[in-house]
């Protein structure tokens, strides 16, 4: 089974967790691509979708899905998102796509996050795939400094802006032990908008889809 195809059975699979009449928060990546084409075919049980990106947005209005803002005073009884890296503890690292800012702010606003990703992205130790930070493009250096002192590589992710207008430094070499602490660390650094670690709001369902079908962890 191709990667592409477990990522259309999980995709299929977070379906089922979709209520009818709310507002679905979507997050950004080519699994969560693969969702928003099945939640356009539930489209009329749903008021519409709050997304982590522009990239998300356009897709969503490509399907005539309504979207919202959480500033309209909405309430998110569900996030969808995939991630880069997951745990057995639902810890992850997400960014890959550098919308990590606005989908953690949503799955903070959210009562229940589903991450949904396919049997590579299990680790048993976060930090193979480098760790996404947002950062204020002035703070730059500052940023490095703070993050080599850590032991960590920091990286420019040479010509990209996110949508919030900033820069994005993804961290090599960090074995990620502690990913509580970690982020928390992380997040102390001035110029730091946020890190790539959900660890203190981690994933509530984790649905992973492999040769075997979809399993709930």
């Amino acid at each position: 089974m191709s990667q592409d195809d477990k990522k259309k059975n999980v995709a299929k699979a977070a379906i089922a967790y979709i209520e009818d009449n709310i507002i679905v928060g979507v997050g950004t990546g080519t699994t969560v691509n693969f969702f928003i084409e099945e939640l356009a075919k539930i489209k009329s049980r749903i008021d519409g979708a709050v997304s982590s990106s522009d990239a998300s947005e356009r897709l969503l209005r490509q399907y005539d899905i309504p979207v919202f803002t959480l500033n309209n005073d909405i309430e998110v009884p569900i996030y969808v998102d995939g991630a880069d890296e997951a745990t057995q503890y639902r810890h992850l690292i997400k960014g890959g796509g550098g919308a990590l800012t606005r989908e953690k702010i949503i799955a903070a606003a959210s009562k229940k996050f589903v991450c949904i990703i396919d049997d590579s992205k299990m680790v048993s130790t976060l930090g193979v795939f480098p760790l996404p930070l947002e950062v204020i493009p002035m703070a730059q250096n500052h940023v490095s400094r703070e993050i080599i002192k850590l032991g960590g590589y920091p990286k420019l992710r040479v010509g990209f802006t996110t949508d919030n207008g900033n820069i994005i430094m993804d961290v090599h070499n960090m074995k990620i032990e502690s990913p509580l602490e970690l982020e928390q660390s992380l997040n102390q650094i001035v110029g730091v908008v946020t890190n790539g670690l959900f660890a203190h709001r981690p994933a509530d369902i984790l649905l992973i889809a492999s040769n075997n079908g979809v399993k709930k962890k």
